[in-house]
């Protein structure tokens, strides 16, 4: 399904649904990350790699938690059920096999969060509940925050000549 289709799909969305799709997505996301940071230990990459990905992990994991912790308040336990591909990078864990393989994987994650930034920050303009509409801008500063991670991380190691 191309990006632009999934776009489309989220927006026939409703809030609940909305709201289930994002804590999947960041769940998702978390235990992304964090095979990612498994994966580097196993490669012997330096600890500012995989620390930066088991850091994403925990704050992805954590909003995933604050948005589960709306959802429950207005909406009980269960999630509504929400048949739209994932935006966000979970596709990235089976490219990175060998050390030559980072680049890929910090450029794919990159364009994810970049991607969940404007989908986030284009909700937010189209919605007219408030709350949801600071959320949803809390949200975007946050894949902001992730993406300058993952920018600061791959300038280190061009710097250092390992990409």
């Amino acid at each position: 399904m191309e990006m632009i289709e999934v776009l489309e799909e989220i927006k026939k969305l409703n809030e609940r649904e909305l709201l289930s799709y994002w804590i999947k997505g960041e769940y998702e996301e978390a235990e992304t990350y964090l095979k990612l940071a498994e994966r580097a230990k196993e490669l012997g990459l330096p600890k500012e790699v995989y620390e930066t990905f088991e850091r994403l992990g925990k704050e992805s994991k954590g909003h995933g938690d604050e948005l589960y912790k709306i959802y429950r308040q207005k909406y009980g336990e269960k999630l509504a059920e929400v048949n739209v591909a994932s935006i966000e990078g979970t596709h990235l864990l089976g490219k990175f096999y060998k050390i030559e393989d980072l680049e890929d994987v910090l450029q794919g994650a990159m364009e994810a969060e970049k991607l969940a930034e404007t989908v986030y920050r284009k909700l937010a303009e189209e919605t007219d509940n408030e709350e949801l509409r600071k959320v949803y801008l809390y949200l975007a500063d946050v894949e902001k925050g992730h993406y300058s991670a993952l920018k600061a991380l791959y300038e280190w190691r061009k710097k250092k000549g390992l990409l």
